[in-house]
């Protein structure tokens, strides 16, 4: 929320300067990734693993996106849009199918056979902000009574993904002989803080209307979607690329000048 306040103090301080512009908008977004659960069709995604591992649902990733524009008309059926767009989630979450037991030699992982485990958790999270350059298509013109539009273009995605808690390592794994289960498979349970962050390149497409409140003012209703992938090279490095796409509905307010 803090990185949210300080973009768009920033971005209104800019409003006076920006006199060149026909169009200042503020949006409010429901953020939906599009990011796959299958494991089996995408095994080195992080999404995917995380989803099929842990407790964490598509649903609980989904959230609010604050945005902001700026828009300059070529003419009454066409304009230039520059946009911003600001999405995080940090989310806890549990391994669904291991609980840990604390040794001399460390924590393990051990299948929920053992009822009587302790939890590993962990918490993952998620920031993308799309600086977005964007042509605009308005069919019946800025001056009809509802004004639907289309458009799509291409953006800079800055982007963050941290998990932070324990993690099992599933590539160093234990025998443990149990004197009623017998020999059971266990993992070290490690604590872990992994961060990358970086800038993708990305694409976009959206649709929607405007409904005029008064002679410069509209509420406005969109639908826009992502695409955009962010390549891992530190510390989540062997993973596919990560899906920062998906789909945002949103609510806004613009002033034409």
């Amino acid at each position: 929320m803090k990185k949210l306040t300080i973009i768009a103090a920033g971005l209104l301080l800019l409003v006076p300067t920006l006199a060149f512009s026909d169009t200042f908008s503020l949006r409010l977004g429901y953020f939906m990734p599009g990011a796959s659960t299958n494991l089996t069709t995408h095994p080195d995604s992080l999404w995917a693993i995380e989803f099929n591992q842990m407790s964490f649902t598509k649903s609980k990733f989904q959230g609010t996106m604050l945005g902001l524009g700026y828009e300059y008309f070529i003419g009454p059926y066409l304009s230039l849009a520059f946009s911003l767009d600001s999405y995080t989630k940090n989310r806890p979450g549990y391994y669904v199918d291991y609980g840990q037991f604390e040794f001399e030699e460390g924590n393990f992982a051990f299948p929920y056979e053992y009822y009587d485990a302790y939890i590993i958790e962990h918490a993952f999270a998620v920031s993308s902000t799309p600086l977005q350059l964007s042509v605009k298509l308005l069919p019946l013109g800025r001056k009809a009574r509802i004004v639907p539009f289309v458009g799509g273009g291409a953006g800079l995605y800055f982007w963050s993904v941290r998990l932070q808690g324990e993690m099992i390592d599933f590539s160093d794994p234990y025998i443990y002989d149990d004197e009623v289960l017998g020999e059971v498979t266990v993992y070290p349970v490690e604590i872990v803080y992994g961060k990358e962050r970086g800038q993708t390149f990305g694409a976009h497409a959206f649709g929607g209307v405007q409904i005029p409140i008064g002679f410069r003012a509209t509420i406005d209703l969109e639908a826009r979607y992502h695409w955009a992938k962010a390549e891992f090279t530190e510390w989540f490095e062997g993973f596919e690329k990560f899906d920062l796409g998906g789909l945002a509905l949103s609510v806004g307010f613009s002033y034409w000048f």
